[in-house]
């Protein structure tokens, strides 16, 4: 046990609907959703042709011209996020001398997106076709590695790869570390570049891509009745969180703090949840546990929600499991209907809008909801909602049956 507590003094964020934390709460309140067409390839091939692009992302824009040219999306987004996130934490970082200030940074596929535009180099060209930074990319820990190497932070650095789960335990984990006493500040989240053809096509092959194609603004449909699927996306979010004391002492702006984190594995299938729920539960149960709180002192949970038949059900049922008759009374929301499902970034994405939703007295409602499943009884918002809590648990699930659960509180 330790008394050190861990806040979130910064966000960076580039989704979709917005980037920046003003950016990314605005495109939230906005409740509308960015998925269209898809325009970066013909996507004909595959029984979905839709995603959440971010049309607006230069890389140019956010790093310097060497960089920006070196460094792939994944890495691009991740690096951008991150000095996001610095700068709103207002946080001084001395190039080189930050040896208590650690990166995890989540993602799913991490550069395998680049890794196949290179290998259309390859077959067009041969190895005269291929970026020698291809082998500096492709790596899961790229992205932590291109933070800290950007920053000078020399503390540790560590990618994870745990499927839709990533961004969350990545948080999760920096949580821990800063609890620990291993580092003083940590820079965590997810990124998620997944948009080129095999990758995106990967996934309709296996029949879990919504396939609404004549009308894409509703394809990504959280608890609905209707909903058939998720909508792939890219994003990236990264939380500046530090260790309260030193925070309070810098003056810093405290969005939030991080009160506990859990973990758990369904055992069950590697791309369907555990039917009733079991294992899922008892990650809300033990971020609960970790949090030091009851489930009645939770006053809103945004949910994994991504969209796809069984995924909801079993969420419900596990929401319904570890909050017990509270379920009947804490608010739910899925913001995946805004902005689709960036995979390994999803966690990050949904911690920050978790964060902001506490800081500024208003819960996400759930886009695109137009007929809760009469099977999921739970109280799921279709507007945003003014609300002043206390507490909010974030879920993330993901393939593999990995599950991760943060809890947030009032600053």
């Amino acid at each position: 046990m330790t008394d050190r507590r861990v806040v979130i003094t910064g966000l960076g964020a580039i989704t979709p609907v917005g980037s920046g934390a003003d950016g990314l709460w605005a495109g939230v309140m906005a409740n509308r959703s960015a998925v269209r067409t898809i325009d970066r390839f013909d996507a004909s091939a595959f029984p979905s042709h839709i995603a959440a692009q971010i049309d607006d992302f230069d890389p140019a824009a956010h790093l310097d011209p060497r960089r920006a040219r070196r460094l792939d999306r994944f890495s691009a987004l991740s690096v951008a996020a991150a000095r996001d996130a610095v700068q709103h934490a207002r946080l001084a970082i001395h190039n080189g001398e930050a040896p208590r200030t650690g990166v995890w940074i989540g993602s799913a596929l991490g550069g395998v997106a680049y890794g196949e535009e290179q290998h259309a180099g390859f077959v067009a060209r041969g190895a005269r076709g291929v970026s020698p930074t291809l082998a500096l990319a492709v790596f899961g820990g790229a992205g932590a590695s291109n933070v800290a190497l950007d920053l000078g932070l020399t503390g540790p650095a560590v990618g994870n790869a745990n499927s839709c789960a990533s961004g969350a335990m990545a948080i999760g984990q920096a949580f821990g570390a800063i609890r620990d006493g291993t580092v003083d500040v940590a820079l965590a989240g997810g990124a998620e570049a997944p948009l080129a053809p095999l990758t995106f096509g990967a996934f309709a092959l296996i029949r879990v891509l919504s396939t609404r194609n004549e009308d894409p603004a509703t394809a990504s449909r959280p608890f609905d009745r209707d909903r058939d699927g998720f909508v792939m996306g890219e994003a990236a979010a990264i939380c500046v969180l530090e260790e309260r004391g030193a925070a309070l002492r810098r003056g810093a702006p405290i969005v939030a703090e991080v009160l506990g984190f859990g973990s758990s594995n369904d055992a069950y299938h590697m791309t369907a949840p555990r039917p009733d729920g079991r294992d899922a539960a008892r990650a809300i149960t033990a971020a609960l546990a970790d949090a030091g709180i009851d489930p009645e002192r939770v006053g809103y949970v945004n949910a994994h929600g991504s969209s796809t038949p069984l995924n909801e059900l079993a969420e419900a049922r596990a929401i319904r499991a570890a909050f017990g008759a509270h379920a009947d009374d804490v608010a739910v929301s899925g913001t995946k209907g805004l902005y689709g499902h960036a995979l390994g970034a999803s966690g990050a994405v949904e911690a920050a809008i978790t964060a902001l939703a506490i800081a500024r007295g208003t819960l996400p409602g759930t886009c695109n909801l137009e007929v809760l499943d009469p099977e999921i009884e739970l109280d799921v918002l279709r507007d945003a909602r003014p609300a002043s809590i206390e507490a909010a648990v974030t879920t993330s699930f993901g393939f593999g049956g990995m599950n991760a659960v943060l809890v947030l509180g009032r600053a």
